[in-house]
């Protein structure tokens, strides 16, 4: 009997990965003997001096495209380990005596856990040998192709707090891009309070990174929470400080609620607040327009070189989305 054989390859591709973080413990014991960890000993003496050293923070895989099935009839479906959906764009890298039903390339919708089995393959000649590659890429949030929102938003400062905003929609320092084009920059001094500037659902928590500095090489290096509205916007704090997050991913926040402090992690020029609001459009991550409430009430659109006041949901009697 002649032996059929199979070759399947998976690829993930222009991924965005969580960053997980590491402490390195390093101390002698009364022994004079030296010990090295990555987690703090309780058994370690109180009167024992303990270095502690940040390490690089390593990249964590949310989303996965999983086999299962018969090897000559395969089936895939996604893993989504964010806390909210995901858009999946699947095809094919290589392809020989091949077929997918359906047909490749394919986007889907992954909410969050294991989908069910999207799409399955085999070979096209059944008696002849068939080999594969598959890649995919995804983006965060649904799609939303027609959006548009009348919610403003809560400052993410402390009620009574004011404090200087430094580039706006459009600036030509560092928001030039699609994800930054509707973002604003609040300088305020590293360790300041964070609130939620509208409710919704914890997506990403990352505080690992420790560096930062008026360098592109800082780019993807910046503390950030990204929030999940309602209506499928996400808002987006960064440059937040190393390990202060008060929230995790899944955990339902309200506005005006303590999410973490500001910090100078990333592509920064000094301390400051980066804050914006995006939404999945064409699997690319965009910003839009947004308007923050001030004290009286009345929705502003940030601009540079303006001041802008804390108010707390509360104050105004509304609802706090």
């Amino acid at each position: 009997m002649k032996r059929i054989s199979v070759f399947i390859f998976i690829l993930l591709l222009l991924h965005s990965l969580n960053a997980i973080g590491q402490k390195l413990y390093k101390f002698q014991d009364k022994q004079g003997i030296w010990h090295f960890t990555d987690k703090p000993s309780a058994s370690i003496q109180s009167d024992v001096k303990v270095e502690v050293r940040q390490i690089k923070a390593a990249p964590k895989q949310l989303i996965w495209l999983l086999q299962s099935g018969e090897e000559r009839h395969p089936q895939f479906y996604i893993r989504n380990d964010y806390a909210g959906p995901v858009e999946v764009e699947v095809d094919f890298s290589e392809r020989d005596n091949v077929r997918a039903t359906p047909d490749l390339p394919k986007r889907f919708v992954i909410e969050p856990g294991k989908s069910d089995t999207l799409f399955n393959v085999g070979g096209i000649n059944e008696l002849e040998s068939w080999r594969l590659a598959l890649k995919y890429r995804y983006v965060i949030g649904k799609p939303l192709a027609n959006y548009s929102s009348i919610i403003s938003y809560w400052p993410p400062i402390a009620p009574g707090q004011s404090f200087q905003i430094s580039q706006a929609f459009g600036g030509s320092f560092s928001h030039t891009d699609e994800q930054n084009k509707y973002a604003v920059d609040i300088v305020m001094p590293v360790g300041t309070p964070v609130y939620a500037a509208r409710s919704g659902i914890v997506l990403e928590a990352e505080d690992d990174f420790f560096k930062g500095g008026n360098n592109k090489a800082y780019s993807s290096k910046a503390n950030n929470i990204r929030i999940l509205h309602d209506d499928g916007s996400m808002a987006v704090y960064a440059h937040l400080e190393l390990e202060k997050t008060q929230v995790y991913p899944g955990l339902a926040v309200m506005a005006g609620q303590l999410i973490g402090y500001s910090g100078n992690t990333g592509f920064t020029s000094g301390p400051h607040l980066h804050f914006a609001v995006q939404i999945n459009k064409g699997m690319e991550l965009v910003s839009v327009p947004f308007t923050f409430f001030n004290p009286a009430g009345q929705a502003e659109e940030p601009a540079a070189d303006s001041w802008i006041t804390g108010v707390a949901p509360s104050q105004m009697g509304s609802a706090t989305e």
